[in-house]
């Protein structure tokens, strides 16, 4: 059976516009998806982020969380008949806060798995209060507990085979410890790059305030630099056939360009078509 996405909507955040695309209507409240991801198709389910903890846990970052009932955990992976004991890895695109905050709810026979440097990161102070410290005390839990949690050290190894058809590679944005997971579907690559791109419009398909052709936007929260940031978006668009990123709806990739938006599946239908923008010689 061919490996399949299915989305897992934690809810919403409202948050300052500037803090997803750099510059962009600053001052101002956008507000946005929590998404995590379902890979089905192998031997056993795979979770990718596990959303915010709780509704008051994002106010420490001056953010308002809007998830309800059925955006707990366990009412998402139910839609698809998986129930948290199914899961055998939940993969970290990082660990932020409305990344890693339900992991306490998957037993330690379910791994845990995270790029090395993330953790690093997560306790050396540089984007408190983003890694909240009932997140972060259960990561070291694992840590202590055999079989609980897997490191991966992505920054010397390359990427790293998961299961057969799911690797994990070192993401080189957003945070230092950040990674990408790739998926190979029956239609291509489907990459989860987390926060790599929170809005495909604003910061790809018509960049805010770029004016170098193919020069994508970055984002307003971002602990590595900005030419950082513009390759690995370059390098997503050259390497996937879709993107999932955490606060947008996942996109179609063509020759570079983004071509459609999809919803539920990936992959899946094209939900809605955008217009070609030339990035990259086909």
């Amino acid at each position: 059976m061919p490996l399949e996405i299915r989305i897992l909507d934690y809810g919403d955040i409202e948050l300052e516009s500037s803090f997803l695309v750099l510059g962009r209507d600053c001052g101002r409240t956008r507000r946005v998806p929590v998404l995590g991801f379902l890979i089905l198709g192998g031997t056993y389910p795979i979770v990718v982020d596990t959303g915010y903890r709780s509704n008051q846990i994002m106010e420490t970052l001056g953010m308002r969380g809007l998830q309800f009932h059925e955006n707990m955990i366990e009412n998402q992976l139910a839609r698809h008949g998986v129930r948290l004991g199914d899961v055998r890895y939940v993969l970290h695109t990082h660990c932020h806060i409305d990344h890693a905050g339900k992991d306490d709810l998957f037993s330690m026979n379910t791994t845990v798995v995270l790029h090395r440097r993330e953790m690093e990161y997560s306790v050396s102070g540089l984007m408190h209060p983003q890694y909240p410290l009932p997140d972060i005390k259960h990561l070291v839990d694992r840590l202590h507990t055999k079989g609980a949690l897997r490191f991966l050290d992505l920054d010397i190894s390359g990427p790293v085979e998961i299961i057969p058809g799911v690797f994990c590679e070192a993401a080189n944005a957003h945070t230092e410890g950040s990674m990408n997971v790739h998926v190979h579907t029956a239609d291509g690559i489907a990459t989860i790059c987390g926060d790599v791109i929170y809005d495909f419009n604003d910061q790809i398909v018509q960049p805010f305030h770029e004016i170098s052709d193919g020069e994508p936007r970055v984002t307003g929260n971002h602990g590595t630099t900005k030419r950082q940031e513009k390759g690995a978006i370059k390098k997503l668009l050259s390497n996937a056939r879709y993107l999932l990123p955490v606060h947008d709806r996942p996109a179609k990739v063509e020759h570079g360009q983004i071509v459609g938006r999809l919803h539920d599946l990936v992959p899946g239908p094209v939900v809605q078509s955008l217009p070609v923008r030339n990035w990259f010689p086909a």
